[in-house]
C-alpha cells in the first residue's frame, strides 16, 4: 500500500486523516487532538483543512508585502503641536 504523508513530523498518513474523519473529526483541531497531526511544524494544516473538505485558508501577507502601502492624507503624520522656542 502507498503511504501519503501529511504530516511528518507524527508520520500521520492521508488514510489516517480520514479515518478520523470519518469518527467524527471535522476540523484540523480536532484531528490534531486524536494524533497531533498540527501541532509541532503546522505546515500539514492546510492539506488536513484540504482532506476535511475545508479548503485551504488564505496566507497571510505581511504589511506591504504583494501591494502597495496607502498614502495620501489618510496617511499623513498628525501635526506636531507647538512646543515653543527651547528655554
Amino acid at each position: 500500500m502507498n503511504r501519503v504523508y501529511v504530516c511528518s513530523c507524527f508520520a500521520v498518513t492521508e488514510q489516517q486523516v480520514e479515518q478520523h474523519a470519518e469518527n467524527g473529526a471535522r476540523t484540523p483541531r480536532q484531528i490534531a487532538s486524536v494524533c497531533k497531526a498540527g501541532t509541532d511544524c503546522g505546515s500539514c494544516v492546510r492539506r488536513i483543512q484540504a482532506l476535511l473538505g475545508r479548503g485551504a485558508a488564505p496566507r497571510r501577507e505581511p504589511a506591504g508585502r504583494g501591494r502597495p502601502l496607502p498614502t495620501g492624507p489618510a496617511m499623513a503624520p498628525a501635526p506636531r503641536p507647538d512646543l515653543g522656542e527651547a528655554a
